[in-house]
């Protein structure tokens, strides 16, 4: 088992925290876009505002889902590192008893 590394801990989160952002704004701004369509088709407007989707729909949601996904890899990769550490030390202890 390889030797667990404190300092990949910030990179796996950021990158697990950017990719699930990510996939979070664009489902949320397909959403907001179908939704203001569809009220535009309701009101019979020709020219609905999408902008509204980016700034009121799609971005607070975005960062709402990156504010909670941070706060969790860190949790889940705090974990991980302390069970692996465990495992490695529970590993040696008996590699030496043999």
């Amino acid at each position: 088992m390889p030797k667990p590394r404190w300092y990949l801990i910030p990179v796996r989160v950021l990158l697990v925290t950017f990719i699930v952002t990510l996939l979070s704004f664009a489902v949320s701004l397909l959403l907001g876009i179908t939704g203001i369509v569809f009220a535009a088709r309701l009101r019979h407007a020709s020219h609905p505002n999408l902008t509204v989707a980016y700034r009121y729909i799609a971005l607070p949601a975005a960062a709402t889902v990156a504010g909670i996904v941070l706060v969790g890899a860190c949790a889940m990769e705090a974990r991980r590192y302390r069970q692996l550490k465990m495992l490695r030390k529970m590993e040696d202890e008996m590699q030496h008893a043999n």
